[in-house]
C-alpha cells in the first residue's frame, strides 16, 4: 500500500498541472478582442507562476480575459514590449496599465484603483 502513495501523489501533481493550465471557458481571448479597458492576463502552458495566479483567481468574481502568448504573436509581442524585451508571464493589464509577475493581491489593489467597477464584490 505505501509503495502506491507516491504514484497516487505524481498523478494528483499531473492532473493538477494539467487542470491549472487549461484555458478557462469564456475567458479566453485574443489580444485583439481582448476588453483592454479591463482586466487581461497574458500567459503561458507550463508556467508555473501563471498557473499560481490564475488558481488564485478562481476563488474571487474577478471577470478577467486570458491570452496564451503562445497562440497569438501580437499578444506575445505586447508583452516584450512591456517586460524589458523578454517575455515574461504572468503579464497582466489593469485598466490598460501593465503589471508584470503580480501579486493576487497587487492585481486586486490595481483593480480597486483603476477598474473599480471590476473589483469583486463579497461572496454572498
Amino acid at each position: 500500500m505505501s509503495s502506491a502513495l507516491p504514484v497516487i501523489v505524481l498523478v494528483l501533481v499531473f492532473a493538477w498541472m494539467i487542470f491549472t493550465n487549461l484555458p478557462r471557458r469564456g475567458r479566453t481571448t485574443s489580444y485583439k478582442d481582448a476588453d483592454h479597458k479591463g482586466v487581461v492576463i497574458y500567459w503561458r502552458p507550463g508556467c508555473k507562476y501563471c498557473m499560481r495566479l490564475r488558481t488564485r483567481l478562481r476563488f474571487t468574481r474577478l471577470r478577467y480575459h486570458e491570452v496564451n502568448i503562445w497562440r497569438d504573436p501580437e499578444a506575445a509581442a505586447f508583452v516584450r514590449s512591456v517586460a524589458d524585451g523578454n517575455e515574461t508571464v504572468p503579464t497582466v493589464t489593469v485598466a490598460g496599465r501593465a503589471m508584470v509577475n503580480p501579486s493576487k493581491t497587487r492585481l486586486l489593489e490595481a483593480v480597486t484603483t483603476h477598474a473599480p467597477h471590476l473589483a469583486p464584490g463579497p461572496r454572498e
